[in-house]
């Protein structure tokens, strides 16, 4: 998507077809424009008494595009789509094809004592994609402890 941007009228003439680089790199606004394009999905972590629950903000995509992986004490999440359209008319003498891909890979460190990598589950469901990672029954936390400042 495309923002509008007021510019100074004033610019040389010769590099007006360019884009303004150099406005998007210092603009206050640059790392959130990064992340939209990097396309990596905004991700709500909320904690329960028996789980973690991991929900990812990814429209447009289906179950089969996605990945998720445990590895080394962490959790991966990814995925790729990819989508084409073509479309020709003989008569018309015209085509068009586009083609568009997408794909982001997210990794949250799990505290292995803490939960219970057999019963993780997922579903995909209206565009968000909620990861269900259960506490070990066992598990004692205390996630509350004021430190003292020296």
């Amino acid at each position: 998507m495309f923002s509008l941007t007021k510019t100074n009228n004033d610019r040389n003439r010769l590099f007006t077809d360019f884009p303004l680089l150099f406005d998007d790199a210092f603009s206050k606004n640059f790392f959130e424009r990064q992340s939209r394009v990097f396309n990596t999905p905004a991700v709500n972590i909320k904690e329960t008494e028996k789980s973690f629950e991991l929900d990812l903000a990814v429209p447009g995509m289906d179950k089969k595009d996605f990945k998720i992986e445990l590895k080394d004490g962490s959790i991966t999440i990814s995925a790729k789509h990819e989508n084409k359209v073509e479309e020709t008319n003989e008569k018309e003498r015209y085509s068009r094809r586009e083609f568009s891909y997408q794909s982001f890979s997210r990794s949250f460190v799990l505290a292995e004592d803490l939960v219970d990598t057999e019963g993780i589950n997922a579903k995909y469901e209206n565009g968000i994609l909620n990861v269900s990672i259960p506490k070990k029954s066992n598990a004692q936390i205390n996630l509350s402890k004021e430190i003292q400042i020296s």
